[in-house]
């Protein structure tokens, strides 16, 4: 039946393409206000195409956020239940005029599907509805049952599905979650993302004389605020890039000597990197290669930092505040909690006199790791090079999905991450694409892994 399966998927490729067009142009950007509707537009489609490819159940349910869409096929009560997450919200489009099409009008070019969510993650939760549609409708005793789990608010960072997922712990019960959220680590590399980062974040609010002031009358007499703020982010490291910041690697244990091995074994062109970015060095913590500084240790960068005048020429004043957005990711074992509580304590601890300043806290995910030894991860490798033909790395994220580690704590089931995206298709950012070969071959990969699953 996996061979039916496959071809069903070859044979309906255009129409598979359409529908996903038709999916890509709901603007579901969760950070905005105004697309509220269209949020829950999109949760709807989900739910119909549920319905359409013969699911048992398929529903919208509310969260004290966007909806949630839950669906589920048993058709085997003895077969292992797969849970697939994912998510049906995308990232804001600015700047527009970076764009090259419209965002939100599906455009083909160079067999690259351009469009806001193609690849992040509008494109891969497609493929798993296909894939699934292609065993329900070909195979009258499907390898697995299905679970499916689409959120709305990923890219806000998940915040109201813990506490949805906690109360439908049940419902939800799997013995696998799959996610396809993350990318191949080059083309026609097959990837096993057996860990991410985890993420806590803050900003630091400074505030000096209660106006800006003129800075011949009082420069060099008042305290500055950016240049206080300039003093509190030097702080956060030393001339080998180690965080100064209290604890702060207080509970990572070290790097088995098998990962090590492992991570070396990642394709890595530093050179082409470097021409890639447009830069003339890379840089990072001391005693670290690249791929591990990027993937399993924890780092402090400064996302933005701003104060004063900010329009063409220059006005000489002295601002008399200045902010700055600061967030870590985080490896295991490290707690965002007592992160954010580090930082706060070191910014208060810097601070130089003569100003106010003020910490917030945002953003916080868990870090999760999965052996990469696992069944349910060695059976996904096994999948991939089925169909890729080559050997498959195993990798560490660097980024965050904070849900990921939120799922294995409230199922207490392996969770595999099988990514399609490729590292250059402009997730978050203009000209956004999913290259369809690998929409293609991961579809294939797809099916013989639930087909390897059922074994």
């Amino acid at each position: 039946m996996k061979d039916q399966v496959i071809k069903f998927l070859k044979d309906n490729r255009e129409r598979h393409l359409q529908e996903l067009e038709d999916f890509l142009k709901i603007p579901s950007i969760s950070a905005l206000s105004e697309y509220h509707d269209d949020t829950v537009r999109a949760a709807e489609w989900v739910q119909e195409e549920l319905n359409n490819i013969g699911f048992h159940e398929a529903k919208v349910m509310e969260s004290d956020g966007k909806p949630v869409v839950y669906g589920e096929y048993i058709a085997d009560g003895n077969a292992p239940t797969v849970l697939v997450y994912g998510h049906y919200d995308v990232q804001p489009v600015d700047p527009v005029h970076l764009w090259d099409s419209e965002p939100f009008e599906p455009t083909m070019r160079d067999n690259k599907l351009y469009a806001r969510g193609a690849t992040d993650d509008k494109g891969q939760v497609f493929m798993h509805l296909k894939v699934m549609e292609a065993v329900i409708s070909q195979d009258e005793a499907p390898p697995v049952n299905f679970k499916v789990l689409i959120e709305g608010e990923e890219e806000i960072g998940s915040p109201n599905l813990p506490k949805f997922a906690e109360e439908h712990a049940d419902m939800l019960k799997a013995d696998l979650v799959v996610v396809s959220d993350s990318a191949l680590v080059e083309k026609g590399k097959p990837t096993i993302t057996y860990g991410l980062r985890g993420l806590a974040g803050i900003q630091i609010d400074v505030k000096g004389a209660n106006s800006d002031l003129h800075s011949g009358e009082y420069g060099g007499g008042v305290v500055n605020p950016i240049h206080a703020l300039v003093k509190i982010v030097d702080s956060f490291r030393d001339e080998n890039n180690r965080i100064q910041v209290k604890d702060f690697y207080r509970d990572i244990p070290e790097l088995s000597q098998d990962e090590r091995d492992a991570l070396a074994q990642v394709p890595f062109n530093e050179d082409k990197l470097k021409g890639d970015l447009g830069v003339s060095e890379l840089d990072g913590e001391e005693g670290y290669s690249y791929v591990e500084r990027t993937s399993v240790r924890p780092t402090l960068e400064v996302n933005g930092l701003y104060g004063g005048f900010q329009g063409e020429g220059i006005k000489t004043v002295l601002p008399n505040e200045a902010t700055a957005k600061i967030t870590c990711r985080l490896v295991p074992d490290q707690n965002p909690d007592h992160i954010v509580e580090q930082l706060t304590q070191h910014v208060y601890d810097n601070a130089p006199k003569g100003v106010e300043v003020e910490v917030k806290p945002f953003d916080k995910g868990k870090p999760y790791v999965t052996p990469f030894d696992h069944p349910v991860i060695q059976k996904a490798a096994q999948a991939y090079e089925t169909v890729y033909q080559n050997d498959t790395a195993y990798i560490r994220g660097g980024g965050s999905i904070p849900i990921v580690a939120e799922l294995d704590r409230i199922l207490e089931v392996p969770v595999v991450l099988m990514g399609f995206g490729l590292p250059d298709e402009n997730l978050h950012a203009p000209n956004e694409h999913f290259h369809l070969e690998n929409f293609d071959q991961g579809m294939e990969t797809l099916a013989h892994y639930f087909y390897l699953l059922g074994e």
